[in-house]
């Protein structure tokens, strides 16, 4: 009896410890992280010191991850009503909106302050600038009144590549910017590109994201347009980050996949094509800013 309490014990605990995780939205910051440690090579010219990296990691993770859970907090109320969200925590009632915003700020304070003392000021501030635009600018002004909500709410999910030049350099210059903006520019037409697919989820919410607000021709014209300004910025970043011909390549290999993808979507204007975007966007970010940490470790070690 004694045991199988125990169990049903640990089960529970083991949960609620998921429930939180959630919260966070793993997968979301796994995407973000993975254009950090690039940033952090080529504004090294080599490899940083593993702690160095291991830290930053730390510290992007707790600031997104907060910042998440206070998007899952404001956000509980068109969860319920979308059928892609119907199941976080909040929903369930697995944990309650005061334990979530409590967590939110405690993982925001931590943040702020492992990165300040283990790594830099600079990367700190950079982490929970990007974590409160996220908050007050995208959750809760933007995505429930304007169509450009995740146009500029990207903003947030492109500040990993600052805090990770930051927490090297300890400075900011012309190739973070650009980098910053390659993932600005990613982030509308991997974003649609799902919103195509649940666009009566964001209709039932009340959310003007634009494929609940207009024609699907309409936006497979702006993700079209977004891949193209894309492309460009990945190709202007060769000369400003001096970057070689393995990044070069990449660049103009996977935007021009990119490219076939969207058109294919412009013809089709279907689900099934919008899936097909948004999954090789996933891709294409992570063997783009791969292909970057690649060339510069090959052509200066």
């Amino acid at each position: 009896m004694n045991l199988l309490v125990g169990t049903v014990g640990r089960q529970s605990a083991m949960r609620v410890v998921g429930s939180y995780v959630a919260l966070m939205k793993p997968r979301i910051i796994e995407l973000l992280l993975i254009t950090t440690v690039p940033a952090m090579i080529v504004a090294k010219q080599g490899i940083p010191s593993i702690w160095l990296v291991l830290m930053t990691l730390a510290g992007g993770t707790l600031s997104a991850g907060g910042a998440n859970a206070v998007n899952m907090w404001a956000d509980r109320d068109i969860d319920s009503l979308m059928k892609r969200t119907q199941k976080r925590p909040l929903v369930t009632g697995e944990i309650s909106p005061t334990s979530a915003l409590v967590f939110a700020v405690i993982l925001e304070v931590l943040a702020f302050f492992e990165l300040a003392l283990l790594v830099n000021l600079l990367s700190a501030l950079f982490a929970i600038a990007a974590a409160l635009f996220y908050i007050f600018v995208y959750t809760l002004w933007l995505k429930r009144t304007s169509t450009q909500n995740i146009v500029i709410g990207g903003a947030a999910g492109a500040a990993p590549v600052l805090v990770g030049w930051a927490a090297v350099a300890n400075s900011v210059s012309w190739t973070p910017v650009v980098m910053f903006m390659i993932i600005f520019l990613w982030t509308p037409p991997h974003f649609w590109a799902l919103a195509f697919r649940y666009k009566d989820d964001y209709t039932r919410a009340n959310i003007p994201m634009l494929p609940a607000v207009a024609t699907p021709k309409k936006t497979a014209q702006e993700i079209v347009i977004y891949t193209v300004m894309l492309w460009i910025a990945t190709l202007v970043l060769v000369p400003v980050a001096h970057l070689g011909i393995i990044y070069t390549v990449a660049a103009l290999v996977l935007g021009g996949g990119f490219f076939a993808y969207v058109i294919r979507l412009y013809r089709d204007c279907s689900p099934k094509a919008a899936m097909k975007v948004f999954s090789y966007s996933i891709s294409y970010l992570t063997l783009l800013f791969l292909a970057m940490g690649i060339d510069i470790l090959v052509r200066y070690h």
